[in-house]
């Protein structure tokens, strides 16, 4: 398969929807781009790539994604640099990531060169999706879903490959309350809480919603156990400034190997910033608001970026932070992982992939 990669059919779309686009009112993940990718996976390997135009796939009933979730995917962005060129930010970490994701569903790996190929021929055809204003950006989702029309439980045979993309704006608009959860578990040990796996997001929508339906935007997820350790929340990982220190729990078999977060830890430590990935008690959070050493909190993630959190609610308690986006690290390491992806900084740390 990786010989012929080269050969992807390419069926471009006869008018571009381009033109229609409103970009004062967009709205996040709803305008999908002209071309997606697509591929797939039967008598034991990756066959048929090919550029379509967007639009509505034909299953069976009883294809097995439907009934057993094998199921696993991607979030990435692309940006464009001031000469007009789409950068790409830390792509081969997506890549790898979804492969351990479909390692732990068992499903077969998409080859690197392939899945990079695809996304930069896409891209490529779809530049002009890609926005060059100011908070904006064009969302990739690459995904893998099993395709066996059986009904029984087995892993499939056959597997779908496909990449769509989107022009979206801020995911969030403003800082963001949220709710340290000590009822619902988001992931257990042993299970799949370090996978995008679709399963993983679908089993947490119940409590997300008790919580927005009780103000607050997400939750903060705490482990299944003891509900003793913070985790992470709901799109995003978690850190926290306190003391002029950033911390954030360590990834693990229940937290998602967040790569922005991995990225703004990167990128406090060269700035010389002492910074501590390890087990974090909620009561250690609650000390720090009680004795006012607690600095920032904000969320880190792909649609996110940096999400401000302004609001923590804990056992019937609220701890604010009302100066939340107005913080000089999370304002400064937001406004320098913008300039980053779109090539205004230097990449010193070797994360861009210029098409």
């Amino acid at each position: 398969m990786v010989e012929e990669i080269a050969k992807i059919s390419i069926n471009k779309v006869s008018d571009s929807r381009l033109p229609n686009v409103d970009w004062d009112n967009l709205p996040f993940g709803k305008v999908f781009s002209d071309h997606m990718f697509t591929m797939d996976y039967f008598d034991g390997q990756w066959q048929n790539p090919e550029i379509v135009p967007y639009g509505d796939i034909s299953m069976s009933p009883a294809t097995s994604v439907l009934h057993y979730g094998q199921s696993c995917f991607e979030g990435m962005k692309a940006h464009k640099d001031n000469e007009g060129n789409v950068l790409l930010f830390r792509v081969n970490d997506n890549i790898k990531r979804l492969n351990i994701s479909a390692t732990r569903m068992c499903m077969p790996e998409v080859p690197e060169d392939v899945f990079l190929e695809a996304l930069k021929s896409l891209l490529n055809l779809d530049r002009g999706w890609v926005p060059s204003m100011d908070g904006y950006s064009l969302y990739i989702r690459p995904f893998l879903i099993a395709t066996d029309p059986y009904v029984g439980i087995r892993p499939s045979v056959t597997y779908k490959f496909m990449i769509f993309t989107c022009p979206v704006g801020a995911y969030y608009s403003s800082a963001v309350p949220v709710k340290i959860e000590t009822e619902y578990s988001r992931a257990v040990r042993g299970g799949t809480g370090y996978a995008k796996a679709a399963g993983n997001y679908a089993a947490a929508l119940y409590p997300a919603k008790l919580g927005q339906d009780q103000g607050f935007t997400q939750l903060i997820w705490t482990d299944a156990k003891e509900h003793k350790y913070i985790e992470e929340s709901g799109t995003m990982n978690i850190i926290f400034k306190i003391d002029g220190k950033l911390l954030s729990p360590m990834s693990g078999d229940t937290i998602l190997d967040g790569i922005t977060k991995r990225s703004v830890l990167d990128i406090a430590r060269s700035w010389g910033m002492q910074v501590e990935e390890r087990k974090i008690t909620v009561q250690e959070i609650i000390t720090a608001f009680e004795n006012g050493s607690m600095e920032e909190a904000f969320g880190a993630g792909t649609a996110a970026t940096i999400a401000p959190i302004n609001r923590i609610h804990f056992n019937g308690q609220d701890y604010l932070l009302p100066n939340a986006g107005e913080n000089d690290f999370s304002l400064k390491i937001l406004n320098h992982l913008n300039n980053y992806k779109k090539g205004v900084v230097a990449d010193e740390f070797g994360w861009i992939n210029s098409i």
